[in-house]
Order: C-alpha cells, then sequence, then structure tokens
C-alpha cells in the first residue's frame, strides 16, 4: 500500500484548517481510519522534512498543522503575520514562564515567585490566550489556578508542555514556591 493519495489528501486537509486537528476530526473528514492516518502523518512529516518544502506538519497538543519551516517563519511574519502582534514585555515573558514551569498556580504564587503583583501581566496573557483558567486551588478562598493554553503551545512550537526546555538548578530553583 503506497499511501500516496491519502498522503496528498491528508496534506489538503491540513493546508485548510488553522489550528491543530487530533486524529479523530481527521478520522471524520477524511474517511481513513486512524492506523492509516498515523502512518500517512509519519509518512507526510518526512515528505514535509525535505529541503525542496517550505511547510512543516507539526504536532501540537495531540493535533497535527502545518506551519511555516523556521528558517521562513521570520522572514514572512511581516507580510503573513497578526498586524497587530505585540512583543511580549520581559515581565510579561517572565510571568508565562513562571506558569509555563510551574503550572498549575494561583495568582498569589506568581506574585510570590515573581516578588512582584501580576494583575496587568495576567490580564494581557488571558487576553492573548496564552494562559487560562484551570481550576481552583482546594484551600480556603478557592482561588483560581492557572495555566497555558494549547495557543501558547502553537505560538512556541511545543508539541506539550513537556518539550519545554529543561531548567539547570538555578534556574529550577527561581520558578519553586517559597513557602
Amino acid at each position: 500500500m503506497s499511501l500516496e493519495k491519502e498522503t496528498a489528501l491528508l496534506e489538503a486537509v491540513l493546508f485548510l484548517e488553522n489550528e491543530p486537528v487530533n486524529l479523530t476530526y481527521l478520522s471524520r473528514v477524511t474517511g481513513l481510519d486512524k492506523g492509516v492516518l498515523k502512518k500517512v502523518t509519519a509518512r507526510l512529516g518526512e515528505e514535509m522534512a525535505g529541503e525542496s518544502r517550505g511547510l512543516a506538519l507539526t504536532e501540537i497538543d495531540g493535533g497535527y498543522l502545518l506551519v511555516p519551516k523556521d528558517e521562513f517563519a521570520e522572514s514572512l511574519k511581516e507580510n503573513y503575520g497578526q498586524k497587530n502582534e505585540e512583543k511580549l514585555s520581559r515581565a510579561a515573558l517572565e510571568t508565562l514562564s513562571i506558569i509555563a514551569y510551574s503550572q498549575p498556580l494561583t495568582r498569589s504564587e506568581i506574585e510570590n515567585i515573581r516578588g512582584v503583583s501580576v494583575d496587568g501581566m495576567m490580564r494581557l496573557l488571558l487576553k492573548k490566550n496564552l494562559i487560562k483558567e484551570v481550576g481552583k486551588k482546594d484551600v480556603p478562598g478557592k482561588p483560581l489556578l492557572y495555566g497555558t493554553t494549547r495557543e501558547f503551545l502553537r505560538l512556541f512550537r511545543l508539541k506539550s508542555i513537556a518539550d519545554l526546555p529543561k531548567l539547570d538548578d538555578v534556574e529550577s530553583d527561581r520558578f519553586e514556591l517559597n513557602g
């Protein structure tokens, strides 16, 4: 079984999607079973890895998405990126990294790690859909817990939160709650 037509079908579907889509969705749209789709995604990923291709198949949070290869992404961003995309400030990136590495955690826990108020940063990160409320902590007052979103994974091209760069001991200590 060569799977050429199935691979071409998958490529067409992924080209039309602008959010990561999982195998269940792809199976429903293409009519292919998940076993075939696993083979086809592997094949498409290999084909897209070639130097003659401008796109890459990436897996984000259990879904698949076609994205420009890293070597082209920056130069294409000016014309094809979001026009209103603001760069995150150092404070916003620091707050986001605390949440990413220590999630789930409360606003006061984030402030304890950062040492300053995070109200403005939290509003910005929530507005940009990089973080979300993921539950409530089982302590008096039931404060909200925050974690990262699928948009965070997409923006940083991570398959899952486990793909974050590993921290050394000094950096790791920085992200631990003090008290």
